[in-house]
């Protein structure tokens, strides 16, 4: 047996059989089954999947730190696994390599280290919550809740990836009073899958490491794997993660406060106003709306923009001249640039900013919306094909679309010569309008790329490291070409990209049906990035409880950008893809309420929201309420107010309560009672 510790960890490894058979947090036992160290999957160049773990080698050995698997049978008889393990101070850390020689099989990913912990407390009263940096980041007590996507090509905008809708490269799982960190401290930041999933006695914590390289090729780790023991409170571990992050930042990234390239209207917090000018739904008949012209929508703005005193950034949908929602050719814009311009311009003249959303990488075949938009002749005549997706069969593939009832088509390897000309060649007149924001990356979550494995396209075969390196170029390059326009993509930019991509759509909303959200984007990363709150497709909500304030609440207490979501008619949508519009939020107190929220930030809360850094103080403390879901939870239930603590340039600790209520609300912070004003927000100084 190969023992380890470290003040609050005891580690057990049966090297021999190369299981994991004990892990003691505080002497408590949390191993619930004996899993393999790792596991791996190799594929050969037909495409074919095999699958090894640490439990099927023949021959163990140990060298120093280093445990040594091989003796696998057949093909892979000359693979040899080298696992290694150590402590440093109170980390435990991990890092493996894979040797192969043989030309005709590449090794694809490795799962590692493999550990099983208890079910979640909602199905065992002994177990734990699951800190899982989705979308923004939850915490979930149900294992058995959240979707189960295995991922495979062509790739979901679903899956549990980073760089994707997984934001950060660590997770954990607390009890109350402790909990374990697990973190990849890859300053690179490769591909990688971050996920958990329930198993017949625990839940089985993964962190698959795809290895980015070609037939024949090793692979060895150049970061470890981090095990921390942290405390129960999820900001324990989310500051672990953030202490490395602010050690190791990405290229690009700087703090906010120094970063000299971003807009005035960054700083002032601009609400975003969100609407399409064709149809009133993303399955409609996609004919000009009464917001067509363009500058229709001026007088509905104007008067959202005296009602709340705010800035206003007009951010468009279906405005496409192309077919909505159907990437990547978006311009000229509908109903031609003269019109686009006329809008863009009084706008500006009046102060306010533009923006619009695009749909990332794919190339659409067909939209399913506007009959005419069928680009089979420009596939054919171009050689398109050479430049999307490739299946592990090294051929072009149909990809999965997050939108089917929206269009249909491939996905484009940005790192591919011809991929990479393609979306140059489209985006290029864009980048040459003079618009404040592009959500360029809508429907690519995170700003990552989509996995190939094509052999011609000049990246390794398999995904891995190249695809985030090839993202981070692409869209510095970008910037350059745009120094005026602020990118995003949807959901918060991943780790990798957040220095490019700086305003991004924020999808905290997606987590209600399965968890929690809790704002683990905005504590690690918000003086470097700030997000806003998105048109909030897919929130779970009844429509017909006006729970509009609460998530403008919510985004505003962690520093976001608000978003209202409107129909043609002028009249606020409870959020975009409703289609309930007899229980519109009420626009009378939605307004009143931006407009104190808004007074609040500029009289003294923008030093802490804007620039601040989320501390790690405890929680108020409030009532809480019943929000009823029509997916996933029958509901949510969730506090009355919506709260942070920041800490300021200046090392000032201060609360931002926020209540969304028509009457004063009372709370606590460390016993002392408080009240927030109703459709206000308050600050406290600590």
């Amino acid at each position: 047996m190969h023992k380890l510790y470290t003040k609050n960890i005891e580690l057990t490894i049966d090297e021999e059989n190369g299981a994991i058979t004990s892990l003691k947090l505080k002497s408590r036992e949390v191993c619930v089954d004996k899993t393999p160290i790792f596991k791996a999957r190799l594929r050969n160049k037909n495409g074919d999947c095999f699958y090894i773990s640490a439990l099927d080698a023949r021959v163990t050995s140990k060298l120093d730190n280093a445990l040594i698997y091989q003796g696998f049978d057949g093909d892979f008889s000359e693979l040899v696994f080298k696992v290694t393990v150590c402590t440093d101070s109170d980390k435990i850390l991990w890092q493996i390599e894979a040797q192969n020689t043989n030309a005709e099989y590449a090794v694809e990913w490795i799962e590692f280290p493999k550990i099983s912990l208890p079910r979640l407390i909602d199905n065992n009263e002994d177990g734990g919550k699951i800190l899982f940096p989705y979308n923004e980041g939850m915490l979930l007590t149900d294992e058995t809740l959240l979707p189960r996507y295995e991922m495979e090509f062509p790739m979901s905008g679903a899956y549990f990836i980073f760089p994707n809708m997984v934001c950060s490269q660590f997770m954990a799982y607390l009890f109350e009073n402790i909990g374990l960190y697990i973190g990849a401290h890859d300053t690179k930041r490769a591909f990688k899958g971050i996920d958990f999933y329930p198993e017949k006695n625990g839940v089985s914590m993964q962190i698959r490491l795809y290895s980015g390289v070609d037939y024949g090729e090793s692979f060895k780790m150049n970061y470890p794997i981090v095990w921390q023991a942290c405390s129960g409170n999820w900001k324990s571990p989310a500051s672990i993660y953030r202490e490395w992050f602010e050690n190791n930042l990405p290229e690009s990234v700087l703090p906010i406060a120094q970063n000299k390239t971003l807009p005035a209207w960054y700083e002032s917090s601009p609400l975003i106003v969100t609407y399409p000018v064709r149809g009133i739904h993303d399955m409609d008949k996609m004919e000009p709306n009464a917001l067509f012209p363009y500058t229709n929508a001026l007088p509905m703005l104007n008067k959202i923009k005296s009602d709340t005193g705010c800035q206003i950034m007009a951010l468009l949908m279906h405005w496409e001249g192309t077919a909505p929602w159907a990437p990547p050719y978006t311009w000229p814009p509908f109903g031609g640039v003269a019109l686009f311009n006329e809008f863009k311009d009084a706008l500006h003249k009046n102060g306010d900013l533009i923006g619009v959303y695009c749909s990332g990488f794919a190339y659409t075949l067909k939209s399913t919306l506007v009959e005419s938009y069928n680009t089979e002749d420009e596939i054919q005549k171009r050689g398109v094909l050479r430049g999307v997706c490739h299946s592990p069969q090294n051929k072009p593939e149909l990809g999965i679309t997050c939108c089917p009832y929206q269009r249909y088509g491939y996905d484009i390897c940005p790192a591919s010569k011809l991929g990479r000309e393609i979306l140059d060649e489209a985006y290029a007149p864009l980048f040459e309008a003079d618009i404040d924001y592009i959500q360029i990356l809508d429907q690519n979550h995170g700003g990552g790329q989509y996995m190939c494995y094509a052999r011609e396209h000049g990246h390794p075969s398999m995904p891995g490291e190249w695809m985030t390196t090839n993202m981070q170029d692409l869209l510095a390059d970008w910037s350059k070409k745009a120094p005026n326009t602020i990118f995003g993509c949807e959901s918060g930019a991943s780790e990798p990209f957040i220095g490019n991509l700086l305003m991004s759509d924020n999808r905290f909303e997606l987590n209600y049906p399965f968890g929690t959200p809790v704002p683990v984007y905005a504590y690690v990363y918000h003086e470097y990035v700030r997000n806003f709150m998105g048109n909030q497709c897919g929130c779970p909500f009844e429509s017909s409880v006006d729970t509009l304030r609460y998530r403008l609440a919510y985004s505003f207490s962690i520093g976001d950008i608000m978003t209202l979501v409107l129909s043609p008619n002028g009249n606020l949508m409870t959020y975009w893809g409703t289609r309930d519009f007899e229980n519109a939020p009420n626009m009378e107190k939605t307004m009143r309420f931006i407009k104190n929220v808004m007074k609040f930030y500029s009289e003294g809360a923008k030093e802490y929201l804007y620039l601040g850094k989320m501390s790690n103080s405890a929680d108020i403390k409030c009532d809480e309420i019943k929000m009823p879901m029509f997916r996933g939870r029958d509901h949510a239930l969730l506090p009355r107010l919506l709260s942070s603590c920041w800490e300021a340039g200046n090392g000032k600790i201060a609360y931002i309560v926020v209540n969304p209520e028509e009457a004063p609300v009372e709370f606590y912070i460390e016993n002392e009672r408080y009240e927030a004003p109703p459709l206000d927000a308050i600050l406290i100084i600590k």
